[in-house]
């Protein structure tokens, strides 16, 4: 079954499920949401019967302007679009034919899924290796890859515990709880206001990121930057797990990266708001974290001080940040 999109291209019913994932957050997290989208791309090259390059092209374009809109400020999302158009904008203008685009279009998906994945994998290799038996380590939020770290470490055979902070006010923090218990990891699961206070105790503080800009700054859940805070003033180390397509372009041009404010109903239940007559509730989602607070971010590429996080994004995107930048970069909860 084909559905009409946009002006003139038929989406198969496969695509449009896919789209609506993504937007209604079904498909949900970071790396899940770029995987997902450059699937999208896979789905429309196998669906298209056009032998016209032109025609092809632009029905490529309408699929990847579908996916982008799902969700727009999601940096993952639209880096894993960009990884794939690069590539197939390449064949196109080199004259390549229909059949030659849809195979690139595969390919392209093909290979960023399994680099994400592999991704995961080394940074959880170079990660584990940081931390050593007898370690307390603290986390935050609901990061698969500072969890692929720690299960690493434990499959290893190395012996620590955690301090999970539960992460409010959408607690993501009993997820990595519940997660790591079935691994066999010790862990605590602290409310947040109590970082500090246990802060003296731990030895590394590992987590993941949403975005990391140019100048090494890490974008992640509200609470992340008071945490490096709390471990600078304690002289704990700050461990972030990224793989490079959450590190963001928009931000070598000098955009902002704009953070989203949540509904006030998370914070205060809906039949309680109107005992609160007169009071705002301010809900942002993600902090940034200033590189200084930050000892090292760990990527599939090698540990890295957060610095370098320019020399990153400049080996991936080249000269080309100001053509395939999507625009300022904006987060939104996952």
């Amino acid at each position: 079954m084909n559905l009409l999109v946009g002006r003139s291209v038929l989406f198969s019913k496969e695509l449009l499920q896919l789209a609506d994932g993504i937007t209604t957050m079904r498909i949900r997290g970071a790396a899940e949401i770029g995987r997902a989208a450059v699937d999208g791309l896979a789905i429309y090259a196998r669906s298209s019967t056009t032998g016209d390059p032109d025609a092809y092209m632009e029905g490529f374009g309408e699929a990847y302007r579908l996916l982008l809109n799902t969700r727009p400020t999601a940096v993952s999302l639209a880096n894993a679009l960009m990884y794939v158009r690069h590539r197939v904008s390449r064949l196109h203008r080199a004259g390549q034919g229909a059949d030659s685009l849809r195979e690139m279009t595969v390919k392209a998906s093909e290979d960023f899924n399994r680099s994400s994945l592999e991704a995961v994998k080394r940074i959880s290799d170079f990660g584990a290796k940081r931390i050593r038996n007898g370690d307390l380590i603290m986390t935050h939020c609901n990061s698969s890859v500072a969890i692929s770290i720690l299960t690493e470490a434990k499959r290893q055979g190395k012996d620590f515990r955690v301090i999970a902070n539960e992460t409010r006010p959408r607690f993501q923090g009993r997820l990595t709880a519940k997660a790591l218990a079935a691994a066999g990891i010790p862990v605590t699961l602290i409310v947040d206001s109590a970082a500090r206070y246990f802060m003296p105790k731990v030895d590394k503080v590992v987590v993941g990121s949403d975005v990391v800009t140019s100048n090494g700054a890490v974008v992640n859940k509200i609470g992340t930057a008071q945490i490096a805070l709390a471990a600078k003033e304690a002289r704990v180390r700050v461990y972030v797990g990224a793989e490079t397509y959450k590190f963001s372009p928009s931000t070598v041009l000098g955009e902002l990266v704009e953070i989203e404010e949540r509904p006030p109903e998370e914070v205060v239940p809906r039949e309680e708001l109107g005992g609160l007559s007169g009071v705002r509730i301010a809900n942002p989602a993600f902090d940034v974290t200033p590189a200084e607070l930050i000892d090292a971010i760990i990527t599939e590429r090698g540990i890295i001080p957060p610095q370098a996080a320019i020399l990153v994004l400049m080996e991936e995107y080249g000269w080309s940040i100001g053509e395939e930048s999507p625009g300022k970069t904006v987060i939104e909860e996952e």
